[in-house]
């Protein structure tokens, strides 16, 4: 499982202030990095969770997650949240892939 993703850059600072596809795009950079590290890949992926503070916007993130996972198809699940932890943050992505299996 891949959690608490955010839209931080390499250099600390939020990705996309305001624009909720490019901060989707970061996250799920930063999730698939850590897929990597762990000798999984993306299409190891079954499952994600997407959540926005302005759930309005899912489309945004869609577009994100649908180019993404466009030959992998996980079940995913959108959902509001009131805040993250840095009020410049508009998503957060999580996944859940399978790997080492025989």
């Amino acid at each position: 499982m891949v959690a608490g993703t955010a839209p931080i850059g390499d250099d600390g600072v939020t990705v996309g202030p305001g624009d909720v596809y490019a901060q989707t795009v970061r996250c799920l950079d930063v999730a698939e990095r850590a897929l990597l590290d762990v000798g999984a890949t993306i299409a190891d992926v079954v499952r994600t969770r997407v959540m926005l503070v302005d759930v309005t916007r899912w489309e945004e993130a869609g577009r994100a997650h649908g180019e993404r996972f466009a030959a992998v198809r996980p079940v995913s699940t959108f959902v509001g949240v009131s805040r993250f932890i840095d009020p410049s943050w508009l998503v957060e992505v999580e996944l859940d892939a399978v790997i080492g299996t025989t």
